[in-house]
């Protein structure tokens, strides 16, 4: 698959605290009390993380992914925004792969449109814009009413649509939304406007929705059997709304890490469990608040059921299930050729940072990456 586009992607872990703390709360979200918050760690790992960005882009990634949360140190990205606005600047190639803005917890659609089309404009059209309904601690942590999430997401995403595409001034009169002039002055620059992509992992709606779209779908780490059955179900819609499902149509995000010997990546990548399985120690509530989910309860169970959380998963299981791929240049280019073949995806996502993996070897994991796996997968 030649065509398939590669990107390079970390969660920007906070780790300047104990995580022997994760037993003391119910979560690692929400719960876990900012007083073991250290700004001058937090300013010196932006700035490394954004360092480690600018590797990616000269080696040759087609794309940087970038993701946003909140109350949550494993992920210090607030704002998704700020990231591909600095991405913006400090990248000349690379495609800015947000996944995305959470639009449930947007209580004003119109300035993400007129921010989203700044960064198009500054990154001469290099965006790629992400939509996300966001887990139920998203919610949580905005104040805002999980049961409106459905209805939030779609008209805040018709909201940005509009504003990109139809000539203002106009009136928006919502469910959600109200605003007597919609009439920005930043527009994207690319026309009609920035491709969108949808990223998700085991929810069918939002699958049928971005088939819909025909937006690209990108499963975010699911097993490989889970990641099957929703691709099967983007490819069913597809069908219904009549037209043939593509593998520019779907991508993947999977942890990998490269490092010179075998040893040594075995060795750091132990580090993609550095939480210990705190990310699924939270309140079932937390993450499916009653009314978050509206509509096909059963097949959501059904792929569950199937799947496992990949904190609580062995590291060596987790290598055989594909969740993990560590190694050589050459034992993770047969494995990551292997995946993409078999998922037919145009799109790969490689979570290549986590834990207290070193700048240094950061930076190597994406050199070799770079120069010598990218290389060989896009000679298939």
């Amino acid at each position: 698959m030649p065509d398939t586009q590669y990107y390079y992607f970390t969660e920007q872990p906070y780790t300047g605290y104990d995580p022997s703390l994760q037993d003391d709360y119910p979560a690692l979200r929400l719960t876990l009390p900012n007083t073991h918050y250290d700004p001058k760690v937090a300013s010196d790992l932006y700035n490394r993380y954004h360092d480690e960005y600018q590797v990616a882009d000269e080696v040759g990634f087609d794309g940087i992914m970038i993701n946003e949360h909140h109350t949550a140190p494993f992920c210090m990205q607030a704002s998704i925004n700020i990231t591909g606005t600095v991405l913006a600047k400090i990248t000349q190639n690379a495609k800015i792969m947000m996944l995305g803005n959470p639009l449930p917890v947007v209580d004003n659609p119109l300035r993400l449109a007129e921010e989203l089309a700044m960064i198009d404009l500054i990154s001469r059209g290099r965006l790629i814009s992400g939509f996300v309904r966001g887990g139920g601690v998203e919610s949580l942590a905005n104040n805002i009413n999980p049961a409106h999430n459905r209805e939030r997401f779609e008209e805040a995403h018709d909201i940005i649509i509009a504003a990109w595409t139809k000539p203002g001034p106009f009136r928006w009169e919502g469910k959600h939304f109200q605003y007597r002039v919609i009439n920005p002055w930043a527009l994207p620059l690319q026309k009609p406007f920035p491709r969108v992509m949808v990223p998700g992992t085991a929810s069918p709606e939002t699958v049928i929705w971005a088939a819909r779209h025909r937006y690209p779908y990108i499963v975010l780490g699911s097993f490989l059997e889970q990641t099957q059955e929703l691709i099967e179900i983007y490819r069913e819609t597809a069908e219904e709304e009549g037209y043939e499902m593509q593998p520019d149509n779907i991508g993947y995000l999977i942890r990998c890490f490269v490092a010179d010997t075998e040893e040594k990546a075995q060795e750091l990548g132990k580090n993609f469990f550095w939480q210990n399985g705190a990310l699924n120690k939270q309140p079932r509530e937390w993450m499916a608040p009653p009314g978050y989910a509206t509509v096909n309860v059963a097949g959501i169970r059904r792929l569950r059921a199937i799947s496992k959380a990949f904190d609580n998963l062995a590291y060596e299981e987790a290598q055989r299930n594909y969740q993990l791929v560590v190694g050589t240049p050459e034992t993770v280019t047969e494995k990551l050729r292997y995946v993409r073949d078999l998922l037919g995806v145009g799109h790969l996502c490689m979570w290549a940072h986590d834990g207290y993996i070193t700048h240094e070897d950061t930076v190597r994991n994406i050199e070799l990456l770079g120069n010598e796996v990218l290389p060989a997968l896009r000679a298939d």
